[in-house]
């Protein structure tokens, strides 16, 4: 039993090229240093004395330089390549961390945080079209896979560092944030630069295939506001959900902090084998329906009659982790079936900016909701918008797509 556990690991994790895993790697020296956006808020409320209306403002504002990054990120990809724009979003960005925490004025912040996001979340398209660029179409949603696990990793690094210094000297965020992003793009250089790694090629070699543009695709873009839709829902799991845990399930922050790690755990026990057993032998659209449909379900438990409330916590956790790890990879191998080559920055670019938007509404939208009609009319609505997504998911058009 024990062998067989071992090898289905061993598959899993195998076969994956050497440029998957320094973008891997790559992307858990930058999440490991992920501190200053989550404790942003904090930052400006404690540090500087603003309100918390002025705080959320400058979070906007990194919302909206993340969809302008995304945007112009995507373009660049599909222009100069995608390797050059992480190595210079990577420098830029770290740089800008580090201005950033030498601003003393509200408004010096709120300019520089939104030139911040716009460097910042230039890399996402560009990462994603790399590696689609190093995966094969038979492990491809595999890689997506491996590089989200290494974003937990860092970002769980990154908010056990960031908890700790920030009870020290919050300044000291911005320069470990910038340093680790300088770090990145070390690594990037020495692993995958074309001079350095042949498999980074920045032209292909491969007759180009030319597809119509990205905002022509009408179903892509369906897709797209199908993809905002659930992330809409799903940024609840990081703003209402442990609110709604302390409040109404009178949890201790200790337990909810366990839950919550509990997502990460599973997501590293059981996303990559998981992936491996399901990849090719369904459509992705398939397993995205049943993802968003487990996690509507996991919303929809959070309405149920106890008092055990700890174990229900416990069980829509489980669940909706389940039906992230359906969900999202496949989300990544749809688009990505819809592209080519010459195209793909613009697919990446999209896909990145239906999360930024959702990022951006999503918190503001679940907090009004919860305020004015409840935590369980809340989870109500995002049950039944899961189940519509199910269906309209399972009724999209497959991922390949006809030569123009």
């Amino acid at each position: 039993m024990i062998g067989k556990a071992i090898s289905l690991y061993k598959k899993a994790y195998g076969g994956l090229s050497p440029g998957t895993w320094w973008l891997s790697l790559v992307m858990v020296v930058n999440r490991s240093g992920t501190m200053v956006i989550p404790f942003m808020t904090m930052y400006l409320t404690q540090h500087y004395g603003v309100t918390i209306g002025k705080a959320g403002f400058v979070m906007s504002l990194f919302g909206l330089g993340a969809i302008v990054g995304s945007l112009s990120g995507g373009k660049l990809v599909d222009s100069v390549g995608y390797y050059y724009v992480q190595l210079f979003a990577l420098i830029l960005g770290g740089t800008m961390f580090i201005i950033l925490g030498q601003m003393h004025s509200y408004i010096g912040i709120c300019i520089c945080t939104f030139i911040l996001a716009i460097l910042n979340e230039s890399f996402r398209p560009a990462n994603t079209v790399a590696i689609a660029h190093y995966s094969k179409d038979q492990n491809r949603t595999r890689s997506y896979s491996l590089n989200r696990l290494a974003i937990n990793f860092g970002w769980a690094i990154g908010g056990a560092m960031g908890g700790i210094i920030a009870s020290f000297n919050y300044n000291l965020l911005f320069w470990v944030d910038g340093i680790t992003n300088l770090l990145a793009a070390c690594l990037l250089y020495i692993t995958l630069s074309p001079k350095r790694n042949p498999a980074t090629e920045i032209k292909s070699r491969e007759k180009e295939v030319i597809r119509a543009s990205a905002y022509r695709d009408r179903t892509y873009l369906t897709f797209v506001f199908l993809v905002f839709l659930f992330a809409l829902c799903f940024f609840q799991l990081f703003t209402t959900i442990p609110v709604f845990f302390k409040e109404n399930f009178h949890l201790s922050v200790l337990f909810i902090g366990m839950i919550m790690a509990f997502n990460g755990l599973i997501i590293a026990v059981f996303e990559m084998i998981t992936i491996f057993s399901l990849e090719g032998k369904r459509s992705s659209l398939h397993y995205i329906s049943a993802g968003v449909l487990l996690i509507s379900l996991a919303f929809l438990l959070l309405n149920l009659p106890g008092s055990n409330f700890g174990m229900i916590a416990l069980l829509s956790m489980v669940i909706l982790t389940f039906g992230e790890i359906l969900a999202m990879p496949f989300m990544n191998a749809y688009w990505i079936g819809r592209s080519v080559q010459n195209n793909r920055g613009q697919y990446a670019a999209l896909y990145s900016v239906a999360w930024a938007c959702a990022q951006t509404v999503g918190p503001y939208a679940g907090a009004l909701v919860a305020e004015h009609a409840g935590y369980k009319m809340l989870w109500y609505i995002i049950g039944f918008i899961g189940f519509l997504l199910a269906i309209f998911y399972r009724r999209l058009q497959p991922e390949v797509v006809l030569p123009v």
